[in-house]
């Protein structure tokens, strides 16, 4: 099993382990040509890593490490500015770009409790897809069933992997519609998306100023809400610990089981009788405001004429450069109006204010993350048709928590063996605190503690 955030705390702190050896395991599976450590990574900070794990370890030998996780290396996802470095966000147009000045605020703040960056995440190009195909670097291979090759989730393709493999302790990702949970879920690790306005947007190159937001990507929700504190500046000790034992779970039945595939299914009745077996109270809700998501986004939603006012100049004189399904949906913004746009603010206003209506008298929503197991690369490379068909479906149930404004987290529900499933659960915007206690007893339910 791979080490918690606090598991390695602890082994940082009684001397098992040091900075060092941890920033050298990373480094080392990062360069396993028999890994993905080549598509993961976009680029390896491995000097700046040494360096950093050894003031860490000096640090504490002094007794003054400035939080308990200082000297864990994390990767950050390459549309984060880190100084120095040109901020790409999986493209080969910005490759050149002149570097960042400073950090993105939300890494700074990692960076100064001692977190290590060992390097920038592969990507989507500009974080437009949730299948996480990238042709100018490459797409690394999902850890599951790797003979085959499977998609990792986009966009956080690479943040996923490098949690998986065991090259980094956690990784940030960006959330748009599904960004962060999508590729969590594909690749049985634990993904979060906060509500969007409790961590900085400064310095993430943008694809929807509407609906992004930033979360981590880890081995548990423990560790979720460690990152989750330290990039918003906020305090989770508000809340109690709670316990599955009465609590209200609501489980939606228009649109999530949609097209879901049989494993899938069987895996998430499975984790739900699990939880009703240790005293939940699960109960099946239509929703039917759900089906309002689709008629916001019928012609391309918020992220296409958002992506477009800041892409348009380099489209102009770069767009043969661009992924052309990355192009293609950026350009779906010229079948909008700006009535159409106008016309989207008001329904999604009413979809956040009806929702969050018909959700009042529940804990947390639970829905599969996404309906189906990663299919094969290659297939998806091979079928345009069959690449827009998937992308939009992983997109879809994800989504739904980005236009509502609430926050959303997926967690394993699969057996140790099977292909990944991810169960999602998910609240009104601001109630991230509540949302992360109730992670916590559903996660040690469905692992028998």
């Amino acid at each position: 099993m791979r080490a918690t955030l606090n598991e390695l705390a602890a082994d940082l702190a009684t001397g098992k382990i040091t900075s060092s050896q941890l920033v050298e395991g990373s480094l080392a599976r990062i360069a396993d040509e028999t890994g993905e450590g080549a598509r993961a990574f976009v680029k390896v900070h491995a000097d700046k890593a040494r360096t950093a794990a050894k003031a860490a370890d000096d640090l504490r030998k002094a007794g003054l490490t400035p939080s308990r996780f200082a000297g864990i290396p994390i990767a950050v996802k390459d549309l984060f500015d880190l100084a120095g470095d040109p901020t790409p966000a999986g493209s080969k147009v910005l490759a050149n770009a002149a570097p960042a000045e400073t950090d993105a605020p939300a890494i700074a703040r990692l960076k100064a409790a001692g977190f290590i960056v060992v390097g920038r995440n592969n990507m989507t190009e500009f974080a437009f897809s949730g299948v996480g195909i990238n042709p100018h670097y490459g797409t690394p291979a999902n850890a599951y069933d790797r003979a085959t090759g499977r998609i990792p989730g986009g966009s956080s393709s690479g943040a996923a992997v490098s949690v998986a493999d065991g090259m980094a302790a956690a990784a940030i990702g960006s959330d748009t519609g599904g960004s962060c949970r999508i590729p969590a879920a594909l690749c049985g690790i634990v993904g979060y998306k906060p509500t969007a306005s409790t961590v900085p947007l400064k310095g993430a190159l943008p694809l929807s100023f509407t609906l992004d937001s930033i979360g981590p990507l880890a081995n548990s929700v423990d560790c979720c809400a460690s990152l989750h504190e330290i990039l918003s500046g906020t305090s989770l000790d508000g809340e109690a610990a709670r316990s599955v034992a009465g609590l209200r779970i609501a489980v939606p039945q228009s649109v999530v089981f949609d097209g879901i595939e049989p494993h899938v299914a069987k895996t998430f009745e499975a984790a739900l009788q699990r939880l009703a077996d240790a005293g939940a109270i699960v109960t099946e809700i239509p929703l039917r405001e759900f089906e309002m998501v689709g008629r916001i986004n019928g012609k391309g939603g918020f992220p296409a004429p958002e992506a477009l006012s800041w892409h348009r100049d380099l489209l102009e004189e770069h767009g043969e450069q661009y992924d052309p399904r990355v192009r293609a949906r950026i350009l779906r913004a010229k079948e909008q109006t700006a009535a159409d746009y106008i016309d989207m603010l008001h329904l999604r206003r009413t979809y956040i204010e009806e929702t969050n209506r018909a959700i009042s008298a529940y804990d947390v929503l639970a829905m599969p993350t996404v309906p189906m197991v990663a299919p094969a690369i290659a297939a998806l490379e091979a079928d345009n048709d069959l690449f827009v068909k998937t992308n939009l479906t992983l997109l879809r149930n994800p989504a739904l928590i980005n236009m509502l404004d609430g926050c959303s987290i997926s967690l394993p529900a699969h057996a140790e063996g099977e292909a990944p499933v991810g169960l999602m659960l998910a609240a009104a915007g601001g109630r991230d605190a509540a949302l992360f206690a109730n992670a916590r007893a559903v996660e040690a339910a469905l692992r028998g503690r």
